[in-house]
């Protein structure tokens, strides 16, 4: 089950206590009390997995570690570990203590979420000329708290989309050696996949099938998803009786979920196009404007595609 939405609680670490310590030595009675160190702070990290949000599913409370004391002979406390929570790219960041809404766009994307603590000072920050033994410290400061709410609206340089069973998963893994799962049944992916390809992002969006705009098979869940994309693959099975019926069921989907998908740039194309004869396949893709065949045990077809996504890349 894919996790899209969720609330967490992120608590960054406590600073750590500076130290009250004197100089024992002979002749030394200096103060020597190191500070406290930071606490850890959280951030969030892009990543590609679209089910990286399950890890929440009931882990609601993110804490890091607290920094160290601070000791004497000048030592410092050590600071608290980090947290780096990876989420899938295209995750809205609403924090719900500020208002303030960020995003994850880009897989690598590091963003600071909670900043921890700044460790206390020990007193041999507060020496002097006048007073040469100061017997305090500083406390450590405790680190943000925020609650966090997780909405997940993938965002692709291009969304795989069509019926089910049409080769979408089977695409995406030869081009980007994703691990889409496929098999030969009607809705095979039940979940959005991503895949990369040079410096583009490819989804395999589940398949859509009649009625899908009003909750039918997988439903508006994964019709949303495809409003970010930038360009669509469409996928059609050449093994269809009616290859033209079927484009047209999912662009009438789309159109009722959100007309403006229907001006985003779209290649078609004729999926598993090796399994029927030549002449059918002629045939079918005059059906079309402007159809491509596509075969992965079909290298000339393969390298088209290439072709395609290295032009969106310039």
């Amino acid at each position: 089950m894919l996790i899209d939405d969720v609330t967490i609680k992120v608590i960054a670490g406590k600073g750590g206590k500076g130290a009250v310590a004197f100089d024992k030595t002979k002749m030394g009675q200096g103060p020597v009390g190191g500070n406290g160190g930071n606490g850890g702070s959280i951030y969030f990290k892009g990543v590609a997995n679209l089910s990286a949000l399950k890890q929440f599913r009931y882990q609601k409370e993110i804490t890091a570690e607290n920094g160290k004391n601070g000791m004497g002979k000048l030592k410092d406390g050590a600071t608290g570990k980090d947290i780096i929570l990876k989420i899938p790219i295209g995750t809205l960041i609403h924090n719900l203590s500020t208002g303030q809404k960020k995003e994850i766009t880009r897989i690598n994307n590091e963003i600071l979420i909670a900043k921890g603590g700044q460790g206390g000072k020990g007193n041999h920050y507060f020496r002097s000329s006048i007073k040469t033994s100061p017997k305090h410290a500083q406390q450590g400061l405790l680190g943000e708290s925020f609650n966090i709410r997780l909405e997940l609206k993938l965002i692709a340089d291009i969304g795989l989309i069509g019926l089910p069973n049409v080769g979408k998963s089977t695409l995406l893994n030869e081009l980007t050696n994703a691990s889409s799962r496929v098999s030969n049944y009607a809705f095979t992916t039940l979940e959005p996949h991503l895949g990369v390809f040079h410096d583009l992002i490819l989804a395999d969006i589940p398949g859509l099938i009649k009625g899908a705009s009003v909750g039918k098979g997988l439903g508006i869940k994964f019709l949303r998803h495809i409003e970010r994309t930038k360009i669509l693959f469409h996928l059609i099975s050449s093994e269809s009786s009616n290859p033209k019926k079927d484009y047209k069921t999912v662009r009438d989907e789309l159109k009722k979920h959100n007309p403006k998908i229907l001006e985003k740039q779209e290649y078609i194309f004729l999926s598993k196009s090796d399994i029927i004869s030549e002449k059918e396949l002629k045939k079918k893709l005059k059906l079309f404007k402007n159809a491509f065949p596509l075969s992965i045990i079909d290298d000339k077809s393969m390298e088209n595609v290439k072709k395609i996504l290295n032009n969106v890349t310039k």
